[in-house]
């Protein structure tokens, strides 16, 4: 158990946790509502199949580019406003505009028409979205300089985040609903101006009520305009190849990329599963349950495992908490053999409190030890502290993990011999996409566990740091 009490200066104050939970709101509804909205592209506005993978694929490798560039300007930028403020106010508001507009389109317009119009229109939202994203994490990282508030910090922000999830799975719900909305079409275009307003109004809520670092500590920062444009990227270049010979850090992307690639990987098999296996292909039998399973899922996340999470940290630090949620989420996965039952519905939520310790724990603890790796990357590299570098890097290691899922998800589909067009699935299929659903999330948590075992920036190490910092160039 920590020893320490942290200091008064160092709490963040609730309002400011508040305001930091609302932009990890945003940071999860935006991208929660896009993967749904991508389905209706097939079925609302009749995108042919490889050009709507085009659609999703395409904008992804272009956001990989943007982030670590976003994460240096932010870390560099100087102004009476802050480092990362007023991008995360103008990224709000693009970023809300932009979403409602990129899904205006109409099934009556061509098939090309609408293709370039969202694929356009998705680099632009991602430039917004992008503009936001990457300073409100490195802005969350300096947020305190105080192990353990960071992961207080973290938990609170992951909590009112899990509130999209809760959210996201009814959109399918809606926007099919003929009550509702008189089409597919007329949901999503609806829906999306809904979502986007949401968005930008509780995104530009960190850039209000949030108190940056004091700047006047932060030196060596460097000029960012036209004319050093290229002496700026080769400054890039160095502080990404700095970043990559930090060990601890890199072990932190190497669990998360593993965890996180895991569950993203079968995150579609249980909806497979619920409506092939316990419900025999019969969709209205199956009706509400797969979305009750995915809000209960981030119901228990939020309210249950991220307070726990919370608890462990502090007493048996942050390394140790990561590895016992991450070992308490294998036994979930395991329990999924017998939860996901024909007989019984309401065993699907058996499992559910456990496994949701791997994404709950992932993110709420990475999220703390990132910022404490920021401060042992000042100690060995000096100014200026690189809060958006680590955190784009970070979070390009979440998307590339969620590319390659989505294409080996695909490929285990296939290798089972699941068939989408058919309703009832083949006993040897089944049995395979639930061995799969169960071996492969619980064998990439279990290669986590080992990747983290010898982390070793702990709460005693970290402390040692911060004071060395402080006397270094004082307190910011």
């Amino acid at each position: 158990m920590s020893q320490q009490q942290t200091p008064a200066r160092d709490r963040v104050p609730f309002i400011q946790k508040a305001a930091f939970g609302a932009g990890n709101l945003v940071n999860n509804l935006l991208p929660g509502a896009l993967g749904v909205f991508m389905f209706f592209l097939l079925t609302a506005f009749g995108m042919d199949p490889f050009l709507a993978g085009l659609l999703g694929g395409l904008p992804r490798i272009f956001d990989a580019l943007t982030d670590p560039i976003m994460g240096y300007i932010s870390d560099n930028t100087t102004s009476r406003f802050g480092r990362r403020r007023p991008y995360i106010f103008i990224g709000a508001i693009l970023s809300g505009v932009l979403f409602a507009v990129l899904w205006q389109l109409n099934p009556e317009n061509s098939q090309l028409y609408n293709f370039w119009y969202f694929l356009i229109l998705s680099l632009v939202y991602l430039i917004g979205n992008t503009m936001f994203s990457t300073p409100l994490i490195g802005l969350g990282y300096e947020m305190t300089s105080d192990y353990n508030e960071r992961t207080r910090l973290m938990a609170s922000s992951q909590m009112v985040g899990q509130i999209a999830w809760m959210i996201v799975p009814w959109f399918w719900v809606l926007i099919a609903d003929p009550d509702i909305f008189e089409s597919q079409a007329v949901g999503v275009r609806q829906l999306s101006i809904i979502v986007g307003a949401i968005c930008m109004i509780l995104g530009i809520l960190p850039a209000i009520f949030i108190k940056e670092v004091d700047q006047t500590h932060l030196g060596n920062r460097a000029k960012i305009t036209f004319k050093t444009m290229f002496s700026n990227l080769k400054d890039l270049f160095n502080g990404i190849k700095q970043i990559s010979k930090n060990k601890q850090f890199m072990k932190l992307c190497g669990a998360t990329f593993l965890v996180f690639n895991g569950f993203q990987m079968v995150a579609s098999f249980s909806y497979f599963i619920i409506v092939f296996y316990m419900f025999k292909g019969n969709y209205g039998d199956a009706g509400h349950w797969p979305a009750w399973f995915s809000t209960i899922s981030a119901v228990a996340t939020a309210f249950l495992v991220i307070p726990i999470i919370n608890w462990m940290a502090n007493k048996v630090g942050k390394r140790k908490a990561f590895i016992y949620a991450t070992a308490i989420s294998i036994v979930g996965y395991l329990l999924k053999w017998w939860g996901f039952s024909p007989t019984n519905p309401w065993l699907i939520f058996i499992p559910v409190p456990l496994m949701s310790f791997g994404i709950g724990g992932l993110f709420t603890l990475m999220m703390s030890m990132t910022a404490d790796v920021c401060d042992l990357d000042e100690l060995e590299n000096g100014m200026p502290r690189k809060e958006g570098t680590f955190g784009a890097i970070y979070w390009w290691m979440v998307k590339l993990g969620q590319a390659i899922a989505l294409v080996l998800g695909g490929l285990v589909l296939k290798l089972v011999g699941f068939d989408s067009n058919e309703a009832l699935q083949t006993a040897d299929t089944i049995i395979n996409l639930r061995i799969a659903d169960i071996v492969i999330p619980a064998l990439t948590a279990a290669l986590a566990i080992w990747v983290m075992w010898t982390y070793d920036l702990d709460e005693d190490r970290a402390r040692k740091i911060k004071i060395e910092l402080v006397r270094r160039r004082g307190v910011l």
